[in-house]
């Protein structure tokens, strides 16, 4: 395991809803605190395209035609990434990797993992009020410029972002790899606690006008991996209005990864049941797990 500045960062593109369904993946490779070289892997997820995840990536089902499958794909990443500090932005990319080499029998990547988004909440605290951790935010910050949701250019995104904390913290990779692995996340400023009866009406608030998904309104319900208000600021510097109840004005309801797994055929919360409930009536509410959500606002 190399230490100091040298790492891979990495990033990945799914086809679906399933978060397992890689169609890209997209590694740049730090050396000496620079870019030594990047590469997009297009790859064949063996299911189909959902128009949201196109119109976020770009890739479609005839960019894929003849290309690899994860499984195929496994082997040869793991070559490079096996023993390697290998970085992601949020914990999407790390789940989707995972989710994947169940899916093929493939063996986890043993590499050294570090999540850039908690390293920028150790870092600059200050963004949890100021746009929220996402990449795009961050990039516009540090004045990174890149092609969003390509891969190779997201993990040279948050591959100068990782840089870019080294550098503010004073820190080294074998120091965050120490400090996130024997530390719990820092709180966000603490809120009032809610009133019997008015759970998470705190976090109602308008979307920023010229977010890319102005005219969506979220509503969170289930338990997430990151902070409920990290997930707020996201959705609202993403240009969701977020809503505190079941509405017809309710665009998409994120459930918590977890909650979708324990829920199928079993108890849901009250608002995914109004959910499914408006839905049955015409309503137009798509349903995302929270690794979805992390896609669509980063």
């Amino acid at each position: 395991m190399a230490g100091g500045t040298d790492f891979i960062a990495l990033d990945v593109e799914t086809a679906n809803a399933d978060v397992g369904s890689i169609c890209s993946v997209g590694l740049a490779h730090f050396r000496r605190g620079e870019v030594f070289k990047s590469l997009t892997i297009l790859v064949d997820p063996e299911g189909h395209f959902e128009p949201r995840n196109v119109s976020i990536h770009g890739i479609r089902p005839a960019d894929v035609v003849g290309k690899p499958t994860m499984a195929k794909v496994f082997p040869v990443i793991s070559q490079y990434l096996n023993d390697t500090i290998v970085t992601h932005h949020s914990p999407f990319d790390r789940r989707a990797l995972a989710r994947a080499a169940v899916r093929y029998g493939s063996a986890d990547l043993d590499c050294f993992w570090i999540d850039t988004v908690s390293v920028a909440r150790r870092t600059w605290p200050a963004f949890a009020k100021d746009g929220g951790f996402g990449l795009a935010n961050l990039a516009r910050s540090f004045d990174i410029t890149f092609r969003h949701h390509e891969a190779a250019e997201d993990a040279r995104a948050s591959g100068l972002i990782m840089l870019r904390a080294l550098e503010d913290s004073g820190l080294d990779l074998e120091d965050w790899l120490r400090l996130l692995d024997k530390s719990p996340e820092p709180a966000l400023p603490k809120t009032p606690p809610p009133r019997k009866n008015e759970a998470f009406a705190r976090y109602a608030r308008s979307g920023r006008a010229a977010g890319r998904l102005a005219g969506e309104t979220v509503l969170f319900t289930g338990f997430l991996q990151i902070n409920r208000a990290e997930a707020v600021n996201l959705a609202s510097a993403a240009g969701c209005d977020v809503a505190d109840t079941a509405t017809r004005k309710v665009t998409i309801l994120v459930v918590g990864d977890q909650d979708l797994r324990l829920t199928r055929g079993q108890e849901k919360s009250t608002k995914h049941r109004k959910i499914e409930g408006l839905i049955a009536n015409g309503a137009r509410i798509r349903i995302v797990g929270e690794a979805d959500f992390l896609l669509m606002v980063s």
